[in-house]
């Protein structure tokens, strides 16, 4: 899908610009998840499990623009590449076609700002504008941050899952699954 661009102000009176992914940022994508999965332990990846080639990215980048329900927002502050935040469809059946995924993450030097807020209350705006009902997410329990977020935001903790990641040292990470009726 095509969005914007638009620009925004965050809390410090910065202008942030907030487009969709162009298959242009795929080497910059590639380097904002391998700096992301190190800077944080509530995302998906391990710092060396990031193994996207170029080409892969582009493909990923390409999909996103060509489907008509589901985006990759970039955020962009002075031209520089400061954080995504992702609608997806749950699947492709019909029986889940009211249904869409959530996600979001920022170079931790731009948290707290009002950026996440910013894009995904835009994320959740076109959600709705598009057809899907509700808006899910999975977080982990211990983001007591992003959890406060998406209560701001409207989302409710709907369920647990028990030892979702697993960490190099061996520790467990719950995680909770939320939920927002659009």
């Amino acid at each position: 899908m095509r969005f914007g661009p638009i620009e925004v102000v965050d809390k410090l009176g910065r202008t942030v610009i907030l487009r969709n992914a162009e298959i242009s940022d795929a080497d910059e994508l590639i380097k904002y998840l391998r700096i992301t999965a190190g800077e944080t332990p509530y995302l998906i990846r391990e710092l060396g499990e990031i193994c996207l080639t170029r080409e892969q990215e582009e493909s990923f980048i390409k999909n996103r623009i060509d489907a008509k329900r589901e985006l990759m927002l970039i955020a962009t502050m002075e031209g520089k590449h400061i954080g995504n935040c992702s609608l997806m469809s749950v699947g492709s059946y019909k029986r889940y076609s009211h249904r869409c995924e959530i996600a979001i993450a920022l170079y931790q030097n731009f948290c707290g700002y009002g950026i996440g807020k910013i894009m995904m209350q835009t994320i959740l705006d076109l959600a709705k504008n598009i057809g899907y009902e509700q808006a899910e997410l999975e977080v982990i329990s211990e983001n007591k941050g992003a959890i406060a977020l998406y209560k701001m935001l409207g989302f409710e903790k709907y369920g647990s899952f028990p030892r979702s990641m697993k960490y190099t040292d061996g520790k467990y990470a719950d995680a909770d699954w939320m939920m927002k009726r659009l």
